[in-house]
């Protein structure tokens, strides 16, 4: 049937409406006029897969992976940058507004990053049955890869070096530098922007600052030297052994649940005082923050809270509880990972 995209929802999918139902469409865009057939209906939403362009979007563009519509990495290659960036950044808006009940979400410019190909600082190919890649879309069976257009030239390097090994099944995951194994942004030049954005947004901050789910300390080593004491918290002992070989005397890191650590902490600091504020950062999973992490918050309410997100739902609904307790002071989109539909946040809150 033929649909018109009216917009592209959060993971990349256009939406259009048929017969009273939402349609999703992939790789294509708003605006667009589409050629679609339907491969599964639901009862209130259906499935379609593209078949053709009848009327074309201007931001349409040629993608550069040969891969692309197979490999289940890039959704975004067949819009031009620009478009990519306005759809993230309403998609974020969207989304606060719809799980997280924000009628007028404070949101910042999105930032982009600077390099929108051969960025990736890492990827991670899998080996079956002699085939080197990634999944194919929606999919457990493997794609062999050659090459990936989003991923660093030493990383490619090293992919070629991995193919003409002939490796053993399994996962294997190739890195540019020779860094200590701990987890890192994936993209260097929208790492620095939030670690700078962050920086900004605690201001001239002072006092105690805990860093939970700190990994080796990305943001506590940046915000350190403005602290008096700074106590970063992660469950991976092998990052806090990292973190702990460069510490200054104020810093202290513990290898712990963020659950279990978070709330005899911010107790043992007391409330905010003269001497300075409580400022705490949460960078946690895609699952966003469980229960107790919340309530914790809540109940101790930190001066400044800065919670950095890779995934806007659960953004979204964590921020729908702690602003019983807490001002949302702004929202600021970031592209750590263009081409993609992953969004990465930076939450203010107060």
């Amino acid at each position: 049937m033929e649909l018109q995209v009216t917009d592209v929802a959060f993971g990349g999918k256009g939406v259009a409406r048929t017969n009273g139902k939402a349609a999703f469409v992939p790789y294509v865009i708003d605006g667009e006029t589409v050629s679609a057939s339907i491969t599964r209906e639901h009862k209130k939403f259906l499935e379609a897969e593209l078949e053709s362009i009848v009327t074309a979007s201007p931001h349409r563009v040629e993608p550069r992976c040969p891969y692309f519509g197979r490999c289940g990495g890039c959704v975004y290659q067949h819009i031009d940058y620009e478009h990519q960036l306005a759809l993230k950044w309403r998609q974020v808006k969207e989304t606060l507004r719809r799980i997280g009940g924000l009628k007028e979400p404070p949101m910042r410019p999105l930032i982009p990053s600077p390099i929108e190909y051969e960025y990736r600082n890492r990827i991670t190919v899998h080996v079956r049955d002699g085939v080197v890649g990634f999944f194919r879309r929606e999919s457990n069976k493997l794609l062999d890869i050659e090459r990936c257009p989003i991923a660093l030239n030493e990383v490619n390097a090293q992919l070629a070096e991995l193919r003409e090994g002939r490796p053993r099944d399994g996962h294997y995951t190739l890195r540019a530098g020779v860094g200590s194994r701990v987890f890192t942004q994936a993209n260097d030049a929208v790492a620095a922007a939030m670690l700078d954005l962050v920086d900004r947004l605690l201001g001239p901050a002072t006092g105690t600052l805990i860093d939970t789910y700190c990994g080796a300390g990305f943001f506590s080593k940046r915000l350190r030297g403005r602290f008096g004491k700074v106590i970063g918290i992660d469950w991976d002992q092998h990052a806090i052994a990292v973190a702990r070989e460069d510490a200054n005397e104020n810093e202290v890191y513990v290898a712990a649940d963020v659950e279990a650590e978070l709330g005899p902490r911010l107790r043992s600091i007391g409330p905010p005082s003269d001497e300075g504020n409580r400022a705490v950062i949460v960078d946690p999973p895609a699952t966003g923050l469980n229960k107790t992490i919340v309530e914790t918050l809540m109940e101790h309410q930190p001066t400044q809270l800065i919670y950095v997100s890779c995934n806007p739902a659960t953004l979204a609904r964590d921020l729908a509880v702690l602003k019983k307790s807490f001002g949302i002071d702004s929202i600021t989109p970031l592209d750590m990972f263009p081409q993609t539909a992953e969004i990465e946040c930076v939450a203010h809150l107060k």
